[in-house]
C-alpha cells in the first residue's frame, strides 16, 4: 500500500524523484508546473464567415448580397459536427481503469488478471469480477462506450451530464503507443478536422493554449495550415474581446446606428474601388478581399453589437443555479472556465472546432490519489461539453488523448481517494489509448465497433492491429476518418488527405466506430 498522508491537489505540481527538474515549457504543463493564461483577443475582420443559425437584424439587401458574394452565408449543407479536443498533457491513464480495453474481440475481450493488474486493476476490480456494491459486473456502458464502473473519468462525465444526454451518446477507443512525457507526438487533429469542412462564424479553430496546434502536442506537419492557427482561448475575457466593434456604442451611438455607419463606408470603399485601375496581377482577388473585409466588419457590428452576449459567465446553461457549473466552481477553477469558454465557442458555431490542453497529467507520483482526482476533473470537463451541446440541440464530437501512458507495479493505495485500485508507478506508453465521445441530439448513434484495434492480453497495445497503433499520424488520420464518417462521408477522405496512410477503402471501413448521424 502507498502511503501518503493527503493526496495532491489536481492543481498542485508534480515533483518526481525519477525525473529530472523540468526545463521546457511541455515539461513544466506536463508536470503541472505551468498553466496556460489569457490574453485578450480581437477578431480579424478577413478572418469572420457567418452561419445561418444567428438571429440577427437583417443587413440592408445590396449588403445581404455582398455577404453571398463574400461566402459569410453557408448552406446547411456546409455545417459540420462541432468538434472538441482534450489535450491531457504528461501521460494520463485511459486504457483499462477509464475506459475498458480488450482483445480482438473488442472491449469484452478480457484482457489477463495480470495485464488488469499493469493497468491499475486489481484482482477483484477486473470487469468481469462482482462488484460487491451492486453485484454486478465491472462494466458501465450508460454511454454505449464500455468503462469501468470505479472510471474516475466517468464519475466526473456523469456528474456534468443528465441522464437524458447520457443516452444520446456513443463512442470509440482506439488502443494507440505514443512516446511519453513529450509534446512531440503530433496528436493533434485540429488543422485536419478543418480540412475535413470544421468552420465557425468568428474563427475557425480556438485552442487554449498559444501554440501552433492550440495545445500541448503538436499537430501533423501535413496537415498544419498557419492561415488558420488556433486563437487563443483559455477565459471567458477572452472570448468577449474576441468581437470589437470599436467605440461607436461607447459614444451612445444605438447598435442600429453602428450598422448604418459601417454599411456606409462599404459602400463609400465600393465607389472608390470602381473608379480606381488596379495595376497589380491579382488584382480581382485583391479587389473582392478588400470589398468583403467591409462587408464582414458591416456583418460583425450586426451579429455582435453587444459582446456580452458571447460572455460563458453570462449563459445561464453553464454557470448559476441550472448551470453546468456553479459561480463557485467557473470562479475558482482555470479548467472550468477554460473548457467553459472553449466550448462555448465551438458548441454554438463561432468556431469549428477547439483544443482544451490540461496540465498536470505526469501522475506516477506513488499513490493513486493523485491521478483519481485529476481524471475525475478531465471528466467533468468532457462531461461539460457533452451537456452543453445536449442543451444547444446540436451534435458534438469528444476526442481524449494524451502524450503517453502509465503502469502500475500491483501495489494498491487503499486511501479513500485511491479506492484500492493499484498505485501508478511509471511511465509506460505501450499501455496508452486515445477514445472519442459523440452526442446526437435525436439518439444515440448507432455503433459500428466501440474499440478500433485492440490490445494483447498482457495489456499492450498490439502494434499490428490498427494503422493508428504505433504511428500517432496515423492515429490522428483515424479520428478525422471518423469524423468524416460521422458526416457520411468516407468516399470524401481519399479525395480530401491524398497522401494518407490508412490503406484502402475496405481497410478504412473496418477503422469506422459510429455510423453516420448527418448527410453531408
Amino acid at each position: 500500500m502507498a502511503r501518503r498522508n493527503k493526496p495532491l491537489h489536481p492543481d498542485q505540481p508534480l515533483r518526481h524523484q525519477n525525473h529530472r527538474r523540468p526545463l521546457t515549457r511541455r515539461e513544466f504543463i506536463a508536470q503541472g508546473f505551468m498553466s496556460g493564461t489569457g490574453v485578450v483577443l480581437g477578431g480579424s475582420l478577413l478572418n469572420m464567415v457567418a452561419s445561418p443559425n444567428f438571429a440577427h437584424a437583417k443587413l440592408s439587401a445590396d449588403l445581404e448580397l455582398q455577404k453571398i458574394v463574400c461566402g459569410i452565408i453557408k448552406s446547411q449543407q456546409d455545417t459540420k459536427i462541432p468538434f472538441i479536443c482534450f489535450d491531457l498533457a504528461g501521460g494520463a491513464n485511459i486504457s483499462g481503469s477509464n475506459v475498458l480495453v480488450g482483445g480482438r474481440g473488442g472491449q469484452h475481450d478480457f484482457l489477463s488478471t495480470a495485464g488488469y493488474s499493469k493497468l491499475g486493476l486489481p484482482g477483484d476490480m477486473t470487469p468481469s469480477s462482482i462488484d460487491p456494491d451492486t453485484n454486478l459486473e465491472h462494466i458501465n456502458e450508460d454511454l454505449g462506450l464500455a468503462f469501468h464502473s470505479k472510471s474516475a473519468m466517468l464519475k466526473g462525465i456523469q456528474n456534468s451530464l443528465g441522464s437524458e444526454t447520457a443516452s444520446r451518446v456513443n463512442g470509440s477507443v482506439i488502443p494507440a503507443r505514443s512516446d511519453n512525457d513529450t509534446g512531440n507526438n503530433p496528436h493533434n487533429p485540429m488543422y485536419g478536422i478543418h480540412q475535413a469542412g470544421a468552420d465557425g462564424a468568428l474563427l475557425t479553430l480556438v485552442g487554449s493554449r498559444s501554440t501552433d496546434s492550440g495545445g500541448n502536442s503538436l499537430a501533423p506537419t501535413s496537415m498544419i495550415d498557419l492561415t488558420v492557427r488556433p486563437t487563443k482561448v483559455d477565459r471567458p475575457s477572452d472570448v468577449v474581446g474576441l468581437v470589437d466593434v470599436g467605440d461607436l456604442e461607447a459614444s451612445g451611438i444605438s447598435q442600429q446606428d453602428a450598422v448604418a455607419v459601417m454599411e456606409s463606408i462599404q459602400r463609400i470603399s465600393d465607389q472608390k474601388l470602381n473608379a480606381v485601375d488596379m495595376k497589380v496581377s491579382n488584382d480581382a482577388e485583391l479587389e473582392q478581399l478588400v470589398r468583403c473585409s467591409y462587408v464582414k466588419s458591416a456583418d460583425l457590428a450586426d451579429r455582435y453589437g453587444n459582446p456580452a452576449a458571447l460572455n460563458p459567465e453570462l449563459d445561464p446553461d453553464i454557470v448559476g443555479p441550472g448551470g453546468i457549473f456553479s459561480s463557485d466552481e467557473l470562479s475558482s477553477d482555470s479548467e472550468f472556465r477554460k473548457t467553459a469558454s472553449v466550448m462555448k465557442l465551438v458548441v454554438e458555431g463561432e468556431a469549428g472546432a477547439g483544443t482544451i490542453s490540461m496540465g498536470g497529467y505526469d501522475y506516477h507520483t506513488g499513490d493513486r490519489s493523485t491521478g483519481e482526482l485529476r481524471d475525475e476533473r478531465a471528466g467533468r470537463c468532457i462531461g461539460a461539453c457533452l451537456e452543453y451541446a445536449a442543451r444547444k440541440g446540436t451534435p458534438l464530437m469528444i476526442y481524449v488523448f494524451s502524450d503517453g501512458s502509465v503502469a502500475s507495479n500491483g501495489m494498491t493505495d487503499d486511501s479513500i481517494e485511491g479506492g484500492g485500485k493499484g498505485v501508478w508507478t511509471g511511465d509506460n506508453s505501450s499501455t496508452a489509448s486515445s477514445f472519442f465521445l459523440v452526442y446526437n441530439p435525436v439518439g444515440r448513434p448507432v455503433a459500428v465497433r466501440n474499440q478500433i484495434g485492440h490490445m494483447r492480453s498482457d495489456a499492450s497495445v498490439d502494434t499490428s492491429s490498427s494503422p493508428a497503433a504505433n504511428n500517432v499520424n496515423l492515429l490522428v488520420e483515424t479520428v478525422i476518418l471518423n469524423y468524416m464518417a460521422l458526416h457520411n462521408n468516407i468516399a470524401g477522405f481519399d479525395s480530401t488527405f491524398t497522401r494518407h496512410g490508412l490503406g484502402n477503402a475496405e481497410l478504412m471501413d473496418s477503422l469506422v466506430g459510429l455510423e453516420p448521424i448527418i448527410s453531408g
